[in-house]
């Protein structure tokens, strides 16, 4: 807020505001359709495989960026009607926690599309020892190791955040991570059509191959709604660290309220590509808000 402040005077960039209504809004939706995928994967059993507990938790990495963001108001809220201070030891703490919430959902969201990544990286390629490659024990203790590191990354990161040392090495991990993601990508479908001719002759191979790209392809969407909502903020924390005073980096930095409601617009649109894309979701949802006959 305070680089903020200072960007209007060394541009003619207007600050543009978000009404605190829509910001509410968009958030709360984040939380309950995220909320609504964590419930209809625990209630139907046949979503309890490893894929799912990966989108569960992306779920989770999107509502804790919906919550950052909504506390995160609340708290400048309470600092303009003078309930709190700016530079006080409590203040301090506050927003090291929003902080490290913030990150944990950053770094959440990247390696559960990382996770996701290798789930049909490995579906696609290894169909016929995916059961044993990937199993669900495997896959819990994966999360487990994902979300410690997040978790104590996102403390050290928070705690250490005025450090240039600090910053460098987070940001560069946004672009590192997607790079490999893409990377991956590529691999994927460069090789899709050969692998296909090699697993052609097998029992209902075709159509078990076209779930699998059609998983790919649903992962590639989540791929460039992370980028087109995660990229600007991302850019945002870049700018404000090594050029607050250059006014075309403060002129871009007085969208700082777009880049955060764009983030909360993130929570939104995945659990809408899930429930597009998968059956399996669409029917379980049709049995929680429809009572059977």
């Amino acid at each position: 807020e305070n680089i903020s402040d200072f960007s209007l005077n060394i541009t003619d960039c207007a600050q543009v505001v978000v009404p605190e209504e829509v910001f509410f809004t968009v958030a709360a939706a984040g939380i309950l359709e995220n909320l609504l995928i964590l419930i209809a994967v625990v209630r139907n059993k046949n979503l309890h495989l490893p894929m799912y507990f990966f989108i569960c938790s992306l779920a989770i990495s999107d509502m804790l960026g919906s919550l950052y963001k909504t506390l995160e108001n609340i708290f400048i809220i309470l600092c303009k009607m003078g309930y709190l201070t700016r530079h006080g030891d409590f203040e301090k703490k506050l927003d090291d926690a929003m902080d490290s919430m913030f990150i944990l959902s950053l770094l959440g969201s990247i390696f559960s599309l990382l996770a996701i990544a290798a789930d049909r990286y490995i579906t696609i390629f290894y169909a016929l020892r995916y059961h044993n490659i990937m199993t669900l024990r495997r896959a819990l203790v994966i999360l487990a190791i994902i979300w410690a590191f997040c978790a104590g990354s996102s403390i050290a990161i928070a705690l250490f955040s005025y450090e240039a040392a600090t910053v460098i090495p987070f940001t560069i991990l946004f672009p590192l991570m997607m790079f490999f993601i893409l990377c991956l990508y590529v691999h994927m479908f460069l090789l899709a059509r050969s692998h296909a001719k090699k697993i052609a002759s097998l029992p209902s191979s075709t159509v078990h191959h076209r779930t699998n790209m059609k998983g790919a392809i649903t992962l590639t969407i989540f791929l460039g709604v992370f980028l087109c909502c995660w990229a600007p903020f991302v850019l945002h924390i870049l700018l404000a660290r090594f050029c607050p005073h250059n006014p075309y980096c403060a002129c871009y930095m007085s969208i700082f309220h777009v880049n955060g409601t764009l983030i909360m617009c993130n929570a939104i649109i995945n659990p809408m590509i899930f429930a597009f894309r998968s059956p399996e979701l669409r029917s379980t949802f049709r049995k929680m808000f429809y009572c059977p006959r």
